[in-house]
C-alpha cells in the first residue's frame, strides 16, 4: 500500500517576500497553499534583544539545535551573509527601503530580454500599494536627515527620501502602534510600525485559508505522480513528515533555496536534471559598510527610522547608492567605543581567523562584549551622538559561485580581485562624506582586515534565463526541466541590482505568481 501525505495545490518553502506575494496570490485564487517556515513566528514586542541570549538572536541549526534565533549570519569562504529567519522572512528586519532601480540596471544583458523597469512597472505598483509605502512625511524634522541632505548637496549628489513600507500615522490598533523613531527597523519592530509581510501578504492569505507552518526545515523535494513530494522536519519535536503539492515554490531565500536545490542535485539526485548553471552568478549587491566618527555636529542618530535618504553614484559605472543607517542609543553607544581600527596588525593573520569568526561572533555576544560600550582604549573611538554608520550598496560583477561543501554551504568569490574599481569608488565617496562631516572615516573591519564584505543582500545562483544553459528557471520563474516547480525570491535575480533590492524581488514575484496561479 503507497503511503499517503496531506496534499496542495501549492506547497511553498519560505514566507519572505517571494513566499508571501506567492501564498496570497495562490490563496485569492482560491488554490489550497501550505507555507513552510524553518523560523518562528513573532509579535510586536517579542523581537530578541538581549544580545547575550545567542540562542535567540542567531540561527546556527542545525550545528546548534537550540540556536534557532533571527539572524542567520555566515562567514564564507568568500564573503559574509547575513539573512533572517521567521514568519515575514527578511521583511522582519530590513531598513524598509523600496526603491525602484535605473532602467540600466535590466539592459545587463544577464536579464532576460522581457524583464525591464518597463515591464516590471505594474508590479512595482502592486507591491507598493499593499505595502503601503511613502517617504517620511517632510514636517517630521529628523537632524541625521538634514545633515545627511546637506553633506549630500556639498558633494554634488542627488539625494532623495525613499519610499518606506512603515506606518508613519495613524491610530493604534490591534497592537500595531505608528512608528515610534527609535531606529530599530532592522531589530525588529517592537511596535509593529514596520509594514512586514505578517501584517499584510501573510495575513491576508492566512483569512482565504492558506496554512503557514512555523519551525519546518524542508530537506529535499521530489517528483510523484505529476506533483511533487516535499520532506521537511518539525524542528519542535524532530519528526519528519512529506506533503505533496501539484505545485512548488521555492522561497526560501537565496542561501536556502540555492542549498535546498543543490543538495538535491547533487547528494540525493531527487532533481537530477537542474541545470548546470545552479549556484552560480551569485551577488552580494555590492554592500559595503563604513562609519563615520567625531562628526563636527550632534547627528541624534537614534531619533528616526535606521535610514533617512539615500545618495545616488550612478554617473558612472559600476553605479552604487549610499544610505546612512543609525540604530538605537545602546547599540550606538556601543559602535562608538569599539573606534576605526586599521587591522594592519591582524591583517596577516587573517586567513587563520576569518573561518573562526563563525564561533567567535556568538562567543564575543554571549560573553557580553558587544553589550556595553567597550572600557578599552581604541582608535577614534568618541561621542555616540557624533556617529554615524555609511551603506553603500553598488552593482558588483555578480560572479560568486554557491556550493556545497560536504553538508555546508559555502561561496566561492575573490571578491576584492574582481571590483576593486567598485570598492575604490565607495571608499572615495565614504571618505568624501567623512570630510563634510567633519569626522574621521573607516570601512567596516571586516573590509580592513580580511577584505571581505559583509552582505545583507544576497541575490542570485537561480538566475531567470532563456535557456538552461544560461540560468535555472525561466522568465517566468518556472524550473527549466521541472514544470510546476518555480522559484521566486532573491535567489532569480541574475545581476547586482545597485539598489536596495526588496522592491525588485518582490515585482518579480508579483510576476512569478501570475505564472504559478495560471499554471494550475
Amino acid at each position: 500500500m503507497s503511503e499517503t501525505h496531506e496534499q496542495f495545490d501549492a506547497v511553498i518553502i519560505g514566507s519572505g517576500f517571494g513566499g508571501s506575494i506567492n501564498a496570497l496570490r495562490l490563496a485569492q485564487a482560491g488554490k489550497s497553499v501550505l507555507v513552510l517556515e524553518r523560523g518562528r513566528r513573532y509579535k510586536p514586542g517579542e523581537f530578541p534583544r538581549d544580545v547575550r541570549d545567542v540562542n535567540s538572536i542567531f540561527w546556527r541549526y542545525p550545528k546548534r539545535p537550540e540556536s534557532r534565533g533571527l539572524y542567520d549570519m555566515r562567514f564564507l569562504s568568500g564573503i559574509a551573509t547575513v539573512v533572517a529567519s521567521g514568519v515575514g522572512g527578511g521583511s522582519l528586519v530590513y531598513a524598509n527601503i523600496h526603491i525602484r532601480p535605473d532602467s540600466i540596471v535590466f539592459e545587463d544583458p544577464r536579464w532576460p530580454r522581457e524583464l525591464n523597469r518597463q515591464s516590471l512597472d505594474p508590479y512595482y505598483d502592486k507591491v507598493a500599494a499593499m505595502l503601503e509605502v511613502a517617504p517620511i512625511p517632510p514636517e517630521i524634522n529628523l537632524v541625521k536627515r538634514n545633515i545627511y541632505r546637506d553633506a549630500a548637496a556639498k558633494a554634488g549628489r542627488q539625494v532623495f527620501d525613499p519610499d518606506m513600507a512603515v506606518r508613519w500615522k495613524g491610530a493604534t490598533e490591534h497592537g500595531r502602534e505608528p512608528c515610534r523613531m527609535v531606529a530599530e527597523c532592522e531589530f525588529g519592530c517592537q511596535y509593529g510600525a514596520k509594514n512586514s509581510l505578517d501584517f499584510n501578504y501573510l495575513a491576508q492569505a492566512e483569512s482565504l485559508g492558506a496554512v503557514i507552518r512555523p519551525g519546518c526545515l524542508v530537506s529535499s523535494i521530489e517528483p510523484a505522480d505529476k506533483a511533487y513530494r516535499v520532506t521537511y522536519k518539525d524542528l519542535a519535536t524532530g519528526n519528519s513528515a512529506k506533503v505533496m503539492g501539484a505545485r512548488v515554490v521555492m522561497a526560501a531565500g537565496t542561501l536556502g533555496t540555492n542549498e535546498i536545490l543543490l543538495r538535491c542535485r547533487d547528494v540525493l539526485r531527487t532533481l537530477p536534471n537542474l541545470s548546470s548553471r545552479l549556484g552560480y552568478g551569485y551577488s552580494g549587491n555590492g554592500d559595503f559598510l563604513g562609519s563615520i566618527q567625531n562628526s563636527r555636529a550632534n547627528l541624534h542618530p537614534w531619533e528616526g527610522p535606521d535610514v533617512t535618504s539615500v545618495i545616488r553614484y550612478f554617473d558612472s559605472q559600476p553605479g552604487f547608492t549610499m544610505a546612512a543607517p543609525t540604530f538605537n542609543r545602546k547599540v550606538m553607544e556601543v559602535l562608538a567605543s569599539l573606534g576605526q581600527g586599521s587591522g594592519k596588525l591582524l591583517r596577516p593573520l587573517s586567513p587563520l581567523l576569518w573561518p573562526l569568526m563563525n564561533s567567535l561572533m556568538p562567543w564575543a555576544f554571549k560573553k557580553g562584549f558587544l553589550s556595553h560600550p567597550s572600557r578599552l582604549p581604541a582608535r577614534n573611538a568618541g561621542d555616540p551622538a557624533r556617529m554615524t554608520n555609511l551603506f553603500a550598496i553598488g552593482r558588483d560583477n555578480a560572479n560568486g559561485r554557491i556550493v556545497l561543501k560536504g553538508d555546508r554551504l559555502d561561496i566561492k568569490w575573490k571578491y576584492e580581485r574582481e571590483n576593486r574599481e567598485l570598492v575604490a569608488k565607495m571608499k572615495a565617496a565614504m571618505q568624501q562624506m567623512g570630510d563634510i562631516y567633519g569626522g574621521t572615516f573607516a570601512p567596516l573591519i571586516s573590509w580592513s582586515i580580511f577584505r571581505r564584505i559583509i552582505t545583507v543582500h544576497s541575490l542570485g545562483g537561480c538566475h531567470l534565463s532563456d535557456t538552461p544553459g544560461t540560468g535555472v528557471v525561466s522568465p517566468r520563474g518556472e524550473v527549466h526541466g521541472y514544470p510546476g516547480m518555480f522559484v521566486s525570491d532573491g535567489s532569480v535575480i541574475p545581476t547586482a541590482i545597485g539598489f536596495h533590492p526588496v522592491m525588485t524581488i518582490s515585482a518579480v514575484a508579483e510576476r512569478i505568481a501570475e505564472a504559478v496561479v495560471s499554471s494550475i
